[in-house]
């Protein structure tokens, strides 16, 4: 338990489900207000989870908004103003992939992908470093990344090109606003047993294949990458900023090489 976050006000882009509704639980037992954005295609338990974020000790509200959308996003920044009357912590998690032929895809596929991303990303962070400006607050950004920031992805090159920039734009961001003491951080999760993937890795060979990448030989469950990102937000991590904390059982460390291979 991080006691610094007690009472800190924290937006979850992408929060009902997967990676983001592990760390909404998450800041909720840590004693936070969580807002769980949602898409609107995606609306389902929303009210059940609310319940449970309470449950478990934070405050919480849903704000349906498209990540994409700026006014979406201003939006959220001002339900949750309105709701907390203060911003501490971003976490872009919103995210989608899908598997096409490089030389096949669509524009349209392209556009998608990259719209929510990466164009997401860079409106929750610009909206974020707004208020925090404006309002003298030392806070906090955190990107949800991807091991395919450094890992090519073949039939995945939109989502392999949106986390490359996602890593380029914490940089730059950490960068530009450090000496106001405003952190930005991502997280680079693995292979993780979230909905999106959960046909994959109900296929006994799938799972086996990609667990065969990770040398610590498992699959993680979100509830993992929640803990990294409380521990981002917090004052225990004061000084890290810029920097992608990779969360993949060593999957980019070249496993075919393992065992002294090659």
């Amino acid at each position: 338990m991080y006691q610094d976050l007690q009472g800190k006000t924290v937006i979850i882009t992408g929060g009902n489900t997967g990676i983001g509704k592990a760390c909404a639980e998450r800041f909720a037992k840590e004693g936070c207000n969580v807002v769980v954005n949602y898409f609107e295609n995606n609306a389902l338990g929303i009210e059940e989870l609310l319940g449970q974020l309470k449950d478990l000790g934070g405050q919480a509200i849903a704000v349906q908004g498209d990540v994409t959308k700026e006014a979406d996003i201003k939006a959220l920044l001002k339900e949750t103003l309105e709701a907390f009357g203060s911003l501490d912590i971003f976490l872009n998690n919103a995210g989608l992939e899908n598997e096409v032929p490089s030389h096949e895809l669509s524009l349209d596929d392209w556009n998608k992908v990259i719209s929510t991303n990466l164009t997401g990303q860079f409106l929750g962070c610009r909206e974020a470093i707004s208020y925090f400006l404006e309002h003298n607050v030392q806070g906090n950004i955190i990107n949800m990344s991807s091991v395919h920031e450094i890992i090519p992805w073949p039939h995945f090159v939109h989502y392999a090109a949106s986390k490359g920039g996602v890593k380029m734009m914490t940089q730059t961001l950490a960068m530009e606003y450090a000496p106001k003491k405003i952190r930005v951080n991502a997280i680079a999760p693995g292979a993780i047993n979230t909905p999106i993937n959960a046909e994959k890795f109900a296929d006994p060979e799938q799972r086996a294949s990609v667990e065969e990448m990770i040398p610590m030989g498992y699959i993680a469950e979100p509830e993992e990458i929640a803990s990294l990102a409380v521990w981002l937000a917090s004052q225990e991590a004061k000084y890290v900023t810029g920097h992608t904390l990779f969360a993949d059982g060593g999957m980019s460390l070249y496993p075919s090489f393992q065992a002294g291979r090659g």
